[in-house]
């Protein structure tokens, strides 16, 4: 769960608030990724394995002594291991993670994500189309507003701006339920 009990709670009401003061339906989703990005595994252990080749380089060239029979084996060993080090990081931490995902890439996974969610949620059968989907992902970053179609003329795409660019700021702190309420 990405928020504690009061945060989904004021969440919550602040929603129902929202519903009954302009008759729109708010569905919210926390996501912790919007996607897979295998590159980012394959870049980190290329990073890891790379600048772990280059310290063995330097070690042998700066102390030729050293080699011995084993030591293209313990190399190669090394430059594998911290590789595949880096590679996990990169599964189970996000921030190194995204180190190795273009924004490009995020910001239009996170797009896709919300807008299939929107179907699927099947959001554009309100009554009057006024539904809006906030998407907060967190390994990206992102934070996605749809709105339906009845709400396009109403409210311009600077105010769906403006409340992302209020939520993104305690999002990229790591205060998620603070994004939301923002």
């Amino acid at each position: 769960m990405f928020l504690d009990e009061s945060e989904a709670q004021a969440i919550e009401a602040r929603v129902k608030a929202l519903e009954a003061e302009f008759g729109v339906e708010v569905v919210t989703l926390v996501v912790g990724k919007a996607d897979v990005y295998p590159e980012t595994v394959w870049k980190a252990f290329a990073l890891g394995a790379a600048l772990t080749g280059l310290a063995v380089t330097i070690g042998d060239v700066s102390r030729p002594d050293w080699i011995t029979g084993t030591a293209v084996l313990w190399s190669a060993a090394a430059i594998l291991g911290v590789g595949a080090l880096a590679g996990l990081a990169s599964v189970y931490v996000p921030a190194f993670a995204r180190l190795f995902l273009r924004d490009s890439r995020a910001t239009l996974e996170v797009s896709q994500y919300a807008k299939v969610q929107f179907l699927e949620r099947e959001l554009f059968a309100t009554s009057s189309r006024t539904a809006v989907l906030l998407v907060v992902s967190l390994l990206e970053r992102r934070v996605v507003i749809l709105a339906d179609k009845g709400l396009r003329n109403l409210v311009p795409a600077a105010e769906w701006d403006l409340a992302i660019a209020q939520m993104t700021p305690p999002l990229r702190a790591g205060q998620v339920g603070a994004a939301m309420l923002a």
